[in-house]
């Protein structure tokens, strides 16, 4: 039994790291791309670009990434239940150091295409979140659940605190002459590396029984079909694309919000992204884990939805950008006690040799969700900075709704009277 658990915490410290490192490099380029295309001392595209064509531009590239994960994520977690989560893994973290590459020499040599090139690669191959997610399932058990995906929002916390500090800073020539807004990607490419080579030498495989499962290029339809069709999937994983639409809509045009309406820097959005990152770390490395011994996670998430709609809806407030630091805690520490329940709640609806199936429905449906905001967003922002918030904050109440009135409902055991 102690040599189980011991080899239960080694696989997630393994785990954990991981993660860290790959979410260290997303963290990184967080400041980089908004201020690529918004900041008004940024040459990449010409003058006679406007600001609008550029919103455009902008929401059609962070779309590309996981329009293809939409395709990809399915077929890696398929295949991860075929032919075991290390291989894949692996083969994911690949594909996002090339992207990375690519995106370097793209802001070099100022292409735009290669700079939509640099993005969709990755999302392909981007499948390394839902496998991680299945490789914790295979080591919890209904109770250490939530608990254990919880490390994955710490390791997410963490990435968010050094991430985006560091690529304002390596973006910042101001601090080394050489600095320019590709060495961040340089930088994320080398990381990744370094995970590849980690997951190599030191990921033990978690799949103990492999199985096939049908693999296709359009999985990710057929698992949007499989979400909406299966009666113990349908009202959760509606409840997830809705969150997914209205935290991308957040995520994803936030920073360009800071940029355009206070002026902020790359440096300015690292730092308060680092802050976030903080609050989201203490939340899932310390909160979550308090309340999965005394909460399930179906409970805590009826009050955690319903928070994340308010603090987000809060962030249209302000008209100084100090009230950012106060409010934007509110939004991680509600968003860092959601996401590792859901997951959990998700899992919880799928037999032990299903994780990795269920788990890659899950990702295509927060990939449709990521996929669609930008594209929309790109046209509302040239109406007003506010409208991508506001729309963050009524897609995911709309979330907390179907949650609380369809979702719980069917959950509930009727007991009949005596």
């Amino acid at each position: 039994m102690a040599t189980t658990q011991r080899s239960t915490g080694s696989t997630l410290f393994t785990i954990f790291l991981t993660i860290f490192i790959d979410l260290l490099g997303i963290g990184v380029i967080i400041p980089v791309i908004p201020a690529l295309f918004f900041e008004p001392s940024n040459n990449f595209f010409p003058p006679e670009v406007s600001v609008e064509q550029r919103s455009i531009l902008y929401g059609f590239l962070i779309a590309a990434y996981p329009i293809l994960q939409f395709f990809g994520a399915p077929m890696l977690g398929a295949l991860s239940d075929r032919y075991g989560r290390k291989p894949m893994l692996s083969l994911s973290l690949v594909g996002t150091m090339i992207g990375y590459l690519l995106f370097a020499w793209a802001i070099l040599s100022q292409n735009i295409w290669l700079l939509f090139i640099s993005r969709a690669l990755p999302g392909f191959t981007g499948g390394n979140i839902a496998i991680i997610l299945s490789s914790i399932a295979d080591v919890s058990d209904a109770k250490s659940r939530a608990k254990n995906f919880g490390l994955v929002g710490m390791a997410f916390g963490l990435g968010f605190i050094l991430g985006p500090t560091i690529g304002g800073i390596l973006a910042d020539e101001s601090v080394v002459s050489w600095f320019n807004a590709a060495t961040p990607f340089w930088f994320t490419a080398i990381l990744t590396l370094f995970n590849i080579l980690l997951v190599q030498f030191n990921f033990r495989e978690t799949l103990l029984t492999k199985r096939s499962s049908n693999i296709n290029i359009f999985s990710g339809f057929q698992n949007i079909s499989t979400a909406f069709q299966a009666p113990n999937l349908r009202a959760i994983f509606i409840v997830i694309l809705l969150l997914s639409l209205g935290f991308s809509f957040f995520t994803q045009f936030f920073s360009v919000l800071l940029i355009q309406k206070f002026s902020f820097t790359e440096k300015n959005i690292g730092l308060l992204f680092g802050w976030i990152g903080i609050w989201l770390a203490i939340t899932q490395g310390l909160v979550v884990r308090i309340l999965s011994r005394y909460v399930q996670s179906a409970n805590i998430i009826s009050f955690s939805i319903f928070a994340l709609a308010v603090a987000l809806g809060l962030l249209l407030l302000p008209d100084q950008s100090y009230w950012f630091y106060i409010l934007n805690p509110l939004v991680a520490i509600a968003q860092g006690i959601t996401a590792p329940n859901m997951t959990a709640v998700v899992s919880e609806q799928a037999t032990p040799a299903q994780q990795g199936e269920i788990l890659g429905i899950n990702q295509s449906m927060q990939s449709l969700g990521q996929a669609v905001p930008p594209i929309i967003a790109g046209y509302i922002n040239t109406i007003s900075g506010s409208l991508p918030i506001l729309t963050a904050s009524l897609l995911i109440f709309s979330g907390w709704l179907m949650y609380v009135l369809v979702f719980r409902k069917r959950r509930q055991v009727v007991v009949p009277a005596d």
